[in-house]
């Protein structure tokens, strides 16, 4: 045979050389992967911790949970069944032991916000929430922490109260018509209340009884955010590719279009002027004292925040204390037995002040615990572990090593709050045990913890301490199906729905609501 006679395929199409080498290719990538799955299942620093297999050796796992919004629920499952110490990612912890919490979480800690954070951030030099450098978050926090201070916010205590007397005037329309869904009007009426202290003006979504399609961007953007986050990279691609194909993710909504809402909001307020010491003006008086610290995009940045966070945080709270108290009677009962005793002794005033509030202790365990059964965020705030490693449930964890506590996970440790964590109990935050009760308090993270509590926790203090007295003042408040749950999806907040009630007006004493 001539040599040109020699076939230059195999009987499948490929050239002899490729035919030998793609086999090999092929058995070379299977011992790769092989490879790295030993590693991470015999020799890595976090091998032998508990958790479900596929986390171990992929971050896909807790992608693609973030994705569904199940955190709240699977961490609290995988903790139950695993112990203190739980493997989410390849590199990743969640941890549910108190004293190591401390560690990680309290004043003068070392460890950093992971890089999860920084798709929250993005390109923005002024931003509280995400910061992950120390140092910078400490000073841009100093410029602006006492315009949401309690007593900075008692100054405009009088126009939440303007909202909150307007919602119930909107609350006599609407419960003619039937049921009402209060899980939707308390957001309705948190977000206007930013509108009020933050711009001097409510946004009139009581008044219409619906948003302007910002919800709608918010929840997209929490949900993107919470599964992006646990792959940071992608964000950082398409931040990259963004002039070539466009945005194509929702968390930019918080850089973009929910920030040009801020702005508008902002120049409208500055044209419109405002007779009272709202935040923006107090923003604007350290901008103008110190305007190489707090520039003009500082501003913008802070007001986008007030948006973004301000009205989902005090809404899903106020959501869980109103529907727990709904589904346990006796507690209910207690609460509006002790209203309706400081309104009959002249303790209380229409609307409640906080002051009064404050003097409520049924009230406040209500609330206290409302925060500790749903609290807003479900899922694990990570932080970096730094150099020179750390000792966590007893095992040593690399420097880099990211690790991190879900609230919900922590607010049902049976150690902090007794055998019945898992039930609602206001009456646990009554114990005449001091130290017990110090303690609850200490590991309540549904404003996070130490340096990083939540700015604007006193805002929807504020709220829940005179709406959630009012409300059982004036109605009889039931639910419409209360056989029925409601539903949560986690997307780092804990959002529910199915808070739908009846309401119908108290006749007490000399006045029918």
């Amino acid at each position: 045979m001539a040599v040109y006679d020699f076939p230059f395929t195999t009987p499948h199409g490929l050239p002899p050389l490729q035919a030998a080498i793609t086999p090999f290719i092929l058995l070379l990538a299977c011992l790769l992967v092989l490879s790295y799955i030993v590693y991470q299942r015999f020799f890595s620093p976090l091998a032998g911790i508990p958790g479900p297999f596929w986390a171990s050796v992929s971050r896909i796992w807790i992608t693609k949970l973030s994705w569904h919004g199940g955190t709240h629920r699977v961490m609290v499952d995988l903790h139950a069944k695993h112990g203190k110490l739980v493997r989410i990612a390849p590199n990743e912890l969640s941890i549910a032991e108190p004293s190591d919490i401390k560690k990680i979480y309290g004043a003068g800690t070392k460890f950093r916000k992971s890089d999860w954070y920084s798709v929250w951030q993005g390109r923005r030099k002024f931003d509280l929430f995400p910061e992950r450098d120390e140092a910078v978050h400490s000073q841009q926090r100093r410029l602006v922490a006492r315009h949401y201070s309690m007593d900075s916010l008692k100054q405009l205590e009088t126009y939440v109260e303007d909202a909150i007397v307007f919602f119930f005037r909107r609350m006599e329309d609407v419960r003619l018509q039937g049921t009402v869904d209060l899980g939707k009007w308390v957001q309705l009426l948190a977000f206007d209340v930013i509108g009020e202290i933050t711009f001097s003006k409510r946004f009139g979504f009581m008044d219409v009884g619906e948003d302007d399609g910002s919800f709608k961007q918010i929840n997209r953007a929490l949900r993107s955010a919470s599964w992006v986050g646990q792959m940071p990279w992608l964000y950082w691609l398409h931040d990259w590719l963004s002039p070539i194909i466009g945005s194509h993710l929702a968390i930019t909504a918080r850089h973009g279009s929910l920030r040009s809402f801020a702005v508008r909001e902002v120049e409208a307020r500055k044209d419109r002027g405002s007779d009272r010491e709202d935040i923006l003006s107090k923003l604007f008086a350290t901008h103008k004292e110190k305007p190489g610290e707090l520039d003009m995009t500082a501003v913008m940045s802070m007001a986008t925040s007030n948006i973004f966070a301000g009205s989902d945080t005090t809404a899903t709270s106020m959501r869980a204390v109103i529907y727990y108290l709904l589904k346990h009677p006796q507690y209910k009962q207690k609460l509006v037995s002790e209203i309706d005793a400081a309104r009959k002794d002249g303790s209380i005033s229409d609307p409640i002040k906080m002051a009064e509030a404050d003097k409520l202790p049924y009230l406040q365990a209500v609330i206290w615990e409302g925060l500790r059964k749903h609290p807003a965020v479900g899922m694990s705030l990570p932080r970096t572990v730094p150099a020179g490693g750390f000792e966590a449930c007893g095992r040593y964890l690399p420097a880099g090593t990211v690790i991190g506590t879900n609230p919900w996970v922590l607010h049902r440790d049976r150690a902090v709050y007794g055998a019945d964590a898992d039930d609602f109990n206001p009456e646990r935050w009554l114990s005449t045990d001091e130290a017990r009760v110090s303690d609850m308090h200490r590991y309540l993270f549904t404003f996070g913890a130490g340096a990083r509590m939540c700015i604007g926790k006193n805002i929807g203090w504020m709220e829940m301490s005179k709406l959630i007295p009012m409300l059982f003042l004036r109605y009889d408040v039931r639910l419409s199906r209360p056989d029925t749950e409601w539903t949560m999806t986690s997307w780092w907040f804990v959002m529910q729905s199915g808070v739908d009630v009846t309401l119908t007006p108290r006749n007490i004493g000399d006045k029918v609501y």
